[in-house]
């Protein structure tokens, strides 16, 4: 473990996340390292250095890289490294908001969409963030997001996720958002509009003490009442929703704990300087393993140490 990690704590006293700024940072140094590893193919120099520095800090060193060689520091990166590790550097040298556009944009490139990724996204951040990406993705994409995910979805699915894009938080009373989700469901055919207007205007406080009223109601959890109330594409995003509104932690938890490449990088890249302990912890008790451990049973080389130093430690 570098000694500058811990100093680096002492910065960011209470912060949830695994990557601090770097407490000894000297860019220029950092730099010729850098250069230096691109020309031998010293992947494990990258490594320890775009593992071991904040964003922010990351955005200096492509600054000064730039300034330095006047090349450009990613495409450096695609000519010296490959695979897996390859986009895993590549993600970590993207500003935060780049990041969140681009994980946007994959989920919806090609054949099919990842609703999940959508979803994963559009559940777990707020609306101020939501507003900051779409304004990302149109400079990067030249393209308008609410446009691009009513192209990709339809039906009360795609209610739901421009909804979701669009979130804010409107005053209401607990009671009264209870008697409007408990009415929804009375009917033959469950309604699915108090579910989406109500469960995307509110704040998680209010929402969590809605969802528990409407589970004493009904005598049931509010995944079950929305699994067997919905169906499709509407059922997979309400009942997610309903997980990060509950528990935002254990949702992100589940994900990683499907061990698959996307997902693990996607998650630890997104919130490895914002709560990704938070998320460690949430793993450990619903696997009953450390996430440390279980990333080192799946994947290997260069690109599970970078993961590694992302996730940081054993807990």
């Amino acid at each position: 473990m570098d000694p500058d990690y811990f100093r680096s704590y002492e910065m960011c006293w209470g912060t949830l996340g695994t990557i601090r700024p770097f407490s000894n940072f000297h860019p220029d140094r950092d730099v010729k390292e850098i250069w230096t590893a691109l020309e031998k193919k010293d992947t494990r120099t990258l490594v320890r250095i775009l593992t071991n520095r904040s964003s922010a800090q990351r955005q200096v060193i492509a600054q000064t890289f730039e300034e330095s060689t006047q090349k450009d520091l990613s495409a450096g990166v695609k000519k010296a490294v490959a695979g897996d590790l390859e986009g895993l550097l590549l993600d970590l040298l993207m500003p935060p908001l780049q990041y969140e556009a681009h994980r946007l944009q994959q989920a919806m490139a090609g054949l099919g969409t990842d609703e999940e990724t959508l979803l994963e996204m559009l559940c777990t951040r707020s609306g101020k963030q939501l507003q900051e990406t779409s304004e990302v993705f149109q400079q990067m994409y030249k393209k308008d997001l609410e446009k691009e995910l009513k192209g990709e979805t339809s039906g009360d699915f795609a209610k739901l996720v421009v909804a979701l894009l669009n979130k804010d938080s409107v005053a209401s009373s607990v009671q009264r958002d209870v008697e409007a989700l408990c009415a929804s469901l009375n009917g033959k055919k469950a309604d699915p509009g108090p579910w989406i207007d109500i469960l995307t205007s509110r704040d998680m406080n209010h929402l969590d003490k809605v969802l528990m009223h409407v589970e004493l109601e009904r005598g049931q959890m509010a995944e079950q009442i929305v699994e067997k109330s919905f169906s499709g594409d509407l059922e997979l995003g309400l009942s997610i929703l309903v997980q990060c509104i509950q528990a935002p932690y254990v949702y992100l938890a589940k994900r990683l704990a499907t061990m698959k490449a996307p997902v693990v990088q996607g998650i630890l890249v997104s919130h490895c300087e914002e709560d990704l302990l938070c998320i460690r912890a949430a793993f450990l008790k619903l696997t009953g393993t450390s996430l440390y451990t279980a990333l080192q049973s799946k994947f290997k080389g260069d690109y599970l140490q970078a993961l590694l130093a992302i996730c940081r430690s054993e807990d």
